[in-house]
């Protein structure tokens, strides 16, 4: 309020404010993605404390999720490449910041009015030489968009978002995911 600026809060869902790890992935999404600067992703501006919770205030986006846009069908081949080149630099430049972010899938993708493409939600990133979280052998992510070593619980680096880039584009070009299924096993089999 003090910048007269419109924000986006992001709050930590209800159900994990007693949950250790919950409230600790929350705020180590904020450390990496604050740490990124890149018009590719989405800056994150503070961590507040609002009655004893934790909240992350980033960049306002006005557009719509690549989701949201990949429910009209396939997206035209030449904005699917733009699409696809303007996440690869994002992510790259996580990668080379030693953040992977193990949940790259249309929900967390905005596109901007302008067309410009945002990565959002490093809620599940994974930061060198950081303390580990998650347990190795815990499958964490969307499914869908998963590795194949991300899907067996292994650890993953920056191959994992490398996959999960291919089968996005796939998504975009074809209207479709590469990989159905029932349920979650089913797909990552």
């Amino acid at each position: 309020t003090q910048l007269d600026r419109t924000v986006a809060l992001k709050f930590l869902n209800a159900r994990y404010i007693e949950d250790e790890r919950a409230n600790l992935r929350f705020i180590r999404e904020a450390q990496a993605a604050a740490g990124l600067s890149h018009h590719n992703i989405t800056s994150v501006y503070e961590v507040v404390d609002f009655n004893g919770l934790s909240v992350i205030v980033m960049e306002y986006l006005e557009g719509e999720t690549l989701r949201k846009k990949l429910q009209s069908g396939r997206v035209p081949v030449d904005q699917a490449i733009d699409f696809n080149k303007q996440l690869s630099a994002g992510i790259a430049v996580a990668h080379n910041a030693g953040i992977v972010h193990r949940d790259l899938k249309p929900a967390n993708i905005m596109i901007t009015q302008d067309g410009v493409v945002k990565i959002m939600d490093f809620g599940l990133a994974k930061l060198r030489d950081a303390t580990l979280i998650t347990k190795v052998g815990t499958r964490m992510g969307t499914v869908a968009y998963m590795s194949p070593e991300q899907a067996r619980g292994e650890d993953v680096e920056v191959k994992s978002d490398i996959w999960s880039l291919g089968v996005i584009l796939y998504e975009m070009l074809a209207g479709e995911r590469p990989f159905k299924g029932e349920d979650d096993q089913t797909v990552i089999y």
